[in-house]
This record gives structure tokens, C-alpha cells and sequence, in this order.
């Protein structure tokens, strides 16, 4: 059993960070393997953080689809459950980086402004 929600969300956030571990994207690829459709496809291949939010949604959703179809006796009901709590968590943790690179962004901002307060430039 893999969590595939996962791994391509690495994929994805290796494609936005840059990182060139070539070792994690080649396990990541090879859990990946014949299920790369859909947005499990979309989110290995995001090349930003806000398509990994979307992506992952949609990944969400055919994962709570995948739950809602299965019966509560399958021995793999409850490792989907488990795997679905992961990716929501992961969904979080997405979404706390986007908070936080927007809040920089802000902060970088409001730093030219002060600047621009303290050094006029006449124009």
C-alpha cells in the first residue's frame, strides 16, 4: 500500500523549492508508478504552491470518493482513513507555507515602504 496523495506532494513541493535530491524523486517516482493520472498526475508535476493546493483538493476528493465506495469491513478501509487524515494533514501543512511565504512577502513590503520613508528619492 502506498499513499500516493504523499508522494506526489513531495514531487510537487521538490518542483517548487527546487530541491534536486535526486535519490527522494526517484522513490517518489517509483511509489508514483501506474498512478500517475488525474490529480495525482497535476500534483507531482505543480510548479506552484497554489496548483499543490488545488491538486491536492482534487486528490482529496477522489480519495474521500475511494473511502465512501469501500465497505467498513475491506481489510483496507481503515488504512484509507488513516491515509486520508494524513493528506489532510499534509493539506494543512501546504497551506501554513502559503500563509507564511504571503506574510514575507508582506513583511518585504512594508521594509521598501520604511525605507522609502527614511531615504525619499525625488523622483
Amino acid at each position: 500500500m502506498s499513499c500516493y496523495e504523499i508522494e506526489a506532494l513531495r514531487l510537487g513541493l521538490m518542483n517548487v523549492l527546487g530541491t534536486e535530491d535526486d535519490h527522494a524523486r526517484q522513490h517518489a517516482e517509483q511509489e508514483l508508478e501506474g498512478h500517475m493520472t488525474g490529480p495525482i498526475e497535476a500534483l507531482a508535476g505543480a510548479e506552484t504552491l497554489a496548483a499543490i493546493e488545488r491538486h491536492l483538493d482534487a486528490a482529496l476528493v477522489d480519495l474521500e470518493e475511494e473511502i465512501a465506495a469501500t465497505p467498513e469491513d475491506d481489510p483496507e478501509y481503515d488504512y484509507l482513513r488513516g491515509r486520508l487524515v494524513a493528506v489532510r494533514d499534509a493539506e494543512r501543512a501546504v497551506s501554513r507555507i502559503t500563509m507564511q511565504g504571503e506574510d514575507v512577502l508582506a513583511g518585504l513590503g512594508e521594509a521598501h515602504d520604511v525605507l522609502h520613508e527614511a531615504f525619499p528619492v525625488d523622483e
